[in-house]
């Protein structure tokens, strides 16, 4: 926590946090005291104006009134300033508290003993993280026993032993003393999950797998995750998944995976050496250097690659290997166990017969049962009792109806799941604080609302844009992140479900764009009176629990509306063009006239009305058929020779080819300011870069603002 800041202003904000507390406002009282210490109290004042006395009299009772009065304002200055001093006392006591708490857990540290590092794990759609997920976990589950493996809430826990029996094969590592108790691996692969193991702004996870295919190298989703890895300076390590796809592999499991890539055929190789170059230069142009693991030269400026192959068990315990031997050895002083509390809800879910919950990552510290915690809601800070905390039984147990325990305590690094009351409002992704004593409450509710306007804050909204609602913030920023990318600008966010004040403000954007009245609620409930009153105002509401099913439900009916405004507009949008007519083309010369003519330049369509500039700007009709070769076509761009059908403007008299124009005579489209706008608007695809140069030409040609 950010308790040192507090130090110097101590004294000046203690007011407004008692203010806010639940006892009086001291602040407020205080000033209206010494505001009116001087002066009589006008009642009073009131009181002695109405009584009939004589002059001497009322002097007396005044002067009498206003030293009882100066007696009782000092008493209660007194009072005040009392209750002040015991509130800045009381602040100062707990902050001192836990500074020392701070300090005590900092000396404490030891490195020989560390605790787990939490390990996530990164890549494209279908590398496969999940399969790589399941063989990490499963290590020993085939053998019929749980090999002391427990599935966790959000994580699961791989016991050194487990991670040693995995690993036997590796030339090496049996030698290696082993000081870490294990490995946290966090079971949600993707963004999210990374993005909402925050804290204080840094990754709360250790080290990272980012999972490559080596058939395919790096894809678009491999570089967002390295962009993550790189912008929250997370250390990681590369598997090259799938190398048993490679051509004539053979398999073993159970052998060293450097020998087993020496002991396949010579193709074999030669393809394996060729696609692991290829993954290297690719990392390269990311800026990262990168070699596989037994070629590497520098563990700490190259990244290093593990062949791995999930299905069939392939260089897994070499991963497994070299991640213990870089966390211990690379990140031994990060992983230094610390009695400081620092825990990260990951998620909140409702579980029958336990209400709503949190899933906690515990990466240091110790939680209890009964332990006042404070975290982040949708309303402001939630302050909450610990009713339990719930443990998954070991896996052979799976099968008992109770599947969770419930320990009196949980030390980390653990994953546990927290009931409570008043969790329904929870926010995942922001730190969970403990408060050990009454007074170090509104400390930690200060703490919980500052790290969620700070995280909120770093978020650049639009002027005009959707409104975007997700269930965590982890969520929200990987959203985020993608509608940035897809160039789809946002006003509003919030965390939590939608409600009728989310609608009102969506409803602001029909004045401005009407696309953009549009809520895109990611993974969270839409309240049933906010869609009532979404489906009167004309707000539409887009829900999914995968962002690429809700960008594809918002671009279809970006789209569709679209395709609607184009219909209603298409009379008003006038393209520009400037037309010769062809004086051997003169097929009719009124009512109406058809010609041949050239398109000089940009782009005439059907509807395109027509007048002649060198004849005082005469208006000579509407184009309302284009053919070329006797076949109608919709539009005729700049060189192309075709028939035109020129029909009289409505309500106007019919022109004569001939008496009003002739072939000497330029014509171009008449545009508006209305029909410049409607083709900015809702045809800008259509128009290419000239046709906007003679739209200025003409902008200028008809004088319009």
């Amino acid at each position: 926590m950010r308790f040192k800041a507090f130090s110097l202003l101590e004294t000046a904000s203690v007011f407004l946090v008692s203010s806010s507390s639940s006892e009086p406002s001291l602040l407020s009282d205080s000033s209206s005291s010494e505001l009116f210490s001087e002066t009589p109290v006008p009642e009073a004042t009131n009181v002695v104006q109405n009584q009939p006395t004589s002059k001497s009299d009322s002097e007396v009772s005044e002067n009498s009134s206003e030293e009882e009065e100066s007696d009782s304002s000092d008493g209660s200055d007194d009072e005040e300033e009392t209750k002040k001093t015991d509130a800045v006392s009381r602040r100062e006591k707990a902050l001192n508290r836990i500074q020392k708490r701070r300090e005590a857990a900092e000396k404490n540290k030891n490195p020989e003993i560390l605790r787990a590092p939490v390990v996530c794990v990164l890549g494209h759609v279908d590398t496969g993280k999940t399969k790589i997920l399941d063989k990490l976990r499963r290590t020993h589950v085939q053998d019929g026993e749980a090999g002391g493996i427990t599935q966790q809430i959000g994580a699961t826990n791989v016991p050194i032993e487990a991670i040693r029996e995995q690993s036997k094969m590796v030339i090496g590592f049996q030698d290696m003393q082993l000081k870490i108790p294990g490995l946290l691996i966090i079971d949600t692969p993707g963004h999210e999950s990374f993005s909402n193991l925050r804290s204080r702004g840094s990754s709360l996870c250790d080290i990272a797998i980012l999972v490559v295919d080596i058939m395919h190298g790096l894809e678009p989703q491999t570089i967002e995750s390295l962009n993550l890895l790189k912008a929250k300076k997370t250390p990681f390590v590369v598997a090259l998944n799938k190398i048993d796809r490679l051509y004539d592999w053979i398999s073993n499991p159970r052998k060293d995976v450097k020998d087993l890539i020496k002991s396949q055929g010579k193709n074999t190789q030669l393809e394996f050496q060729d696609r692991a170059k290829l993954v290297i230069t690719q990392l390269a142009e990311q800026s990262m250097n990168a070699a596989v693991y037994y070629e590497n030269p520098d563990p700490r400026s190259y990244v290093s690659m593990v062949p791995t192959s999930a299905a069939t068990g392939d260089g897994m315990g070499n991963l497994m290997a070299l991640i213990v031997e870089l966390t211990q050895t690379a990140l031994a002083k990060r992983l230094m166990y610390s009695d400081e509390l620092q825990a990260t809800v990951l998620e909140v879910k409702a579980i029958p017969g336990y209400g709503t919950t949190v899933d906690v990552i515990l990466i240091n510290g110790t939680l209890h049962e009964s332990d006042t915690i404070v975290l982040a809601g949708t309303d402001g800070p939630i302050v909450t009792q610990i009713r339990s905390l719930l443990l998954p039984q070991p896996m052979k147990e799976l099968r008992v109806k109770n599947t969770y325990t419930e320990p009196k305590e949980v030390r980390a690094a653990q994953g546990v799941k927290i009931t409570a009351k008043e969790l329904e409002k929870a926010i995942a992704g922001l730190n969970l604080l403990v408060a050990d004593h009454p007074d170090e409450v509104e400390i930690c509710k200060e703490e919980v609302a500052h790290e969620l306007k700070s995280a909120l804050g770093r978020i650049k909204l639009q002027d005009r844009g959707v409104y975007v609602q997700a269930s965590t913030l982890g969520s929200l920023e990987a959203l985020l992140e993608f509608l940035k990318t897809s160039e789809i600008p946002y006003a509003n966010i919030r965390i939590g479900p939608v409600v009728k004040k989310d609608v009102m403000k969506a409803s602001t954007m029909l004045e401005h764009n009407d696309q953009y009245a549009v809520i895109l609620a990611f993974d969270v409930k839409i309240e049933r009176d906010a869609q009532e009153m979404a489906d009167s105002v004309g707000v539409k509401i887009f829900q999914a629990d995968i962002i690429y099913h809700l960008f594809d439900s918002f671009m279809k009916y970006r789209d569709e509306l679209k395709a609607k405004k184009r219909e209603e507009f298409k009379d008003v949008a006038v393209f520009p063009c400037k037309l010769r007519i062809l004086p051997q083309f003169i097929f009719n010369t009124r009512d109406p006239i058809v010609v041949g003519v050239v398109v000089e330049s940009g782009i005439v369509k059907e509807g395109t009305p027509l007048c002649v500039p060198s004849k005082e700007f005469v208006n000579i009709g509407i184009v309302t058929n284009i053919e070329v070769n006797h076949k109608p076509i919709e539009t005729a761009r700049k060189g192309q020779e075709v028939c035109i059908k020129i029909s009289p403007t409505p309500g106007d008299s019919p022109k004569l080819y001939g008496r009003h124009f002739d072939h000497t005579d330029l014509l171009v489209s008449k545009i508006s300011r209305e029909s410049i706008d409607a083709c900015k608007e809702y045809f800008r695809d259509d128009l290419q870069k000239p046709d906007w140069q003679l739209m200025v030409e003409l902008k200028k040609l008809f004088q319009i603002l």
